[in-house]
């Protein structure tokens, strides 16, 4: 049977007063009610992501603590499950649950996939500041008002075979309509696993995830992307000058 409720397992050192909050998503699948798994492949796809961010931010201090409070949230089943919308309310959960333990604390969102999905409709609860989808599964019929007063971070191989990157720029161009903070980037020669580039798609991520929260500068091209009219900074080809 199915965990009664979402896991969150802190990635790194356990931070009970942090500066920030990274909560990850992992993919899944449009109809499962099969239990998810730690050792399941989407689930440990978003772990180096994790870890990226976790370990640059070590060093973060701000007046409301140090470091940053990293969480890979585990469903209590792999799929969307259409009107169910499960994996939402799962990162809803787990959001809400983070707030609670570290208030006050700006809080940015990671995911892949149907992970991507979910994120980018959580994001309008408290707390949140900043959203990254990864190869997002959309279509068409998400909506952009609770991207307000967030930035966005939206990224996409050209080689994907599971998800529409036609979809997530007319995301992009809608999400540009509440928020003037989105940009949208091509990863050019990979897929829907991202692992060609792996070492690329994660430093875009940590260096979002760190600017955002304030750890280190905004990175300078993630920056110059929202400023640009589309369809300029939604097609931006991802290079490797993000490691």
């Amino acid at each position: 049977m199915p965990d009664p409720t979402p896991q969150l397992d802190t990635v790194g050192r356990a931070r009970p007063e942090p500066a920030g909050v990274l909560l990850v998503a992992h993919g899944g699948r449009a109809h499962s009610t099969a239990p998810a798994r730690r050792r399941g492949l989407a689930y440990r796809r978003m772990s180096p992501f994790a870890r990226a961010v976790e370990r640059a931010g070590r060093g973060y201090r701000t007046a409301l603590g140090t470091g940053i409070a990293t969480h890979l949230l585990r469903y209590r089943v792999r799929g969307w499950n259409g009107p169910a919308m499960d994996a939402l309310q799962d990162v809803r959960w787990a959001v809400r649950e983070l707030t609670d333990r570290h208030p006050g604390r700006p809080v940015v969102l990671v995911g892949h996939s149907m992970g991507g999905r979910a994120v980018l409709r959580a994001a309008g609860a408290p707390g949140v500041v900043a959203v990254c989808a990864l190869a997002p599964w959309l279509d068409g019929t998400d909506p952009v008002a609770q991207l307000a007063g967030r930035a966005v971070l939206i990224a996409h191989g050209d080689r994907e075979r599971m998800t529409d990157p036609a979809a997530s720029y007319a995301y992009a161009l809608r999400a540009r309509e509440v928020t003037g903070r989105v940009a949208r980037f091509d990863v050019h020669g990979d897929g829907h696993a991202m692992l060609r580039r792996a070492a690329d798609w994660t430093a875009l991520v940590r260096r979002f995830v760190l600017g955002e929260l304030g750890a280190e500068p905004p990175d300078p091209v993630v920056s110059n992307a929202m400023t640009e009219p589309a369809p300029a900074g939604l097609r931006v080809a991802l290079g490797p000058a993000h490691r």
